[in-house]
């Protein structure tokens, strides 16, 4: 399942580093991700009040232009919302907070300037913790959260920007978003080809690889490979092909 990760830090250095060792990390482990960055802590406070719920929140102490500081975040995340389920690492220049963060149980606290390898190990830990896997597919309808495994989807199907899961058991599933953007972000690792600019198929399910168009297996109908993608197609296929039987 993705992870929804938020960063709030006014420093837009420490965000931004923060950031990318986060990418880096995520994108080496096969892990879907989602990252929303704040530079103020009633900012984030205001987005949860409307419904986002995230799994792990990088949370800055010190805030220069802030009424309140990343403790008092912390403690409206727990209290307020009544969210405990989030992890929370607090990031701060000083080490003198440790026991005014008890009562909001940090998931962890990393000192700044902040040391990669450190950040490494506490996202590393994190998905160990809670077992989070890159099997599962997700998408938003409105501010729910939904999950399909992967294994479960034949194709997707764009139409403007409404998205159609076409899952093995027949169900389709719809929601908003641009194709391309989710195929790079979910499905292309897991062994999927973008053949055309509405259709995205599981390989698994492509039971013959014509020069125009995929006959999917169990009678699940056919796919058209668009003219500008036909060689690129027949290029990341055979290679699909190759590393399996490798």
């Amino acid at each position: 399942m993705a992870l929804f990760i938020a960063i709030c830090d006014d420093e837009k250095k420490i965000g931004a580093e923060l950031e990318s060792v986060l990418l880096d990390t995520l994108n080496k482990r096969n892990s879907e991700w989602d990252i929303d960055i704040y530079f103020t802590g009633e900012e984030l406070c205001e987005k949860m009040e409307n419904g986002m719920n995230y799994d792990l929140i990088f949370l800055d102490i010190e805030f220069a232009n802030n009424n309140i500081n990343g403790i008092e975040v912390g403690r409206r995340i727990r209290e307020a919302h009544g969210n405990h389920a989030v992890s929370i690492v607090y990031i701060s220049w000083e080490r003198k907070y440790a026991m005014e963060l008890f009562e909001s149980r940090p998931f962890d606290f990393l000192i700044k300037p902040l040391d990669e390898e450190k950040i490494k190990a506490v996202i590393n830990r994190y998905l160990s913790v809670t077992g989070l896997t890159s099997q599962n597919f997700t998408y938003k309808i409105g501010h729910n959260i939904h999950t399909v495994q992967i294994k479960e989807i034949v194709y997707v199907q764009s139409d403007n920007r409404k998205l159609m899961l076409h899952l093995s058991d027949g169900r389709k599933e719809e929601f908003y978003g641009i194709l391309k953007e989710v195929y790079e972000k979910q499905l292309q690792k897991f062994d999927f080809l973008l053949i055309h600019a509405s259709y995205a198929v599981n390989y698994d399910y492509i039971e013959v690889a014509k020069y125009s168009e995929m006959t999917l297996i169990d009678g699940k109908g056919n796919l058209p490979i668009s003219k500008p993608r036909r060689a690129e197609t027949r290029e990341l296929y055979c290679a699909i092909m190759e590393k399996r039987r490798g």
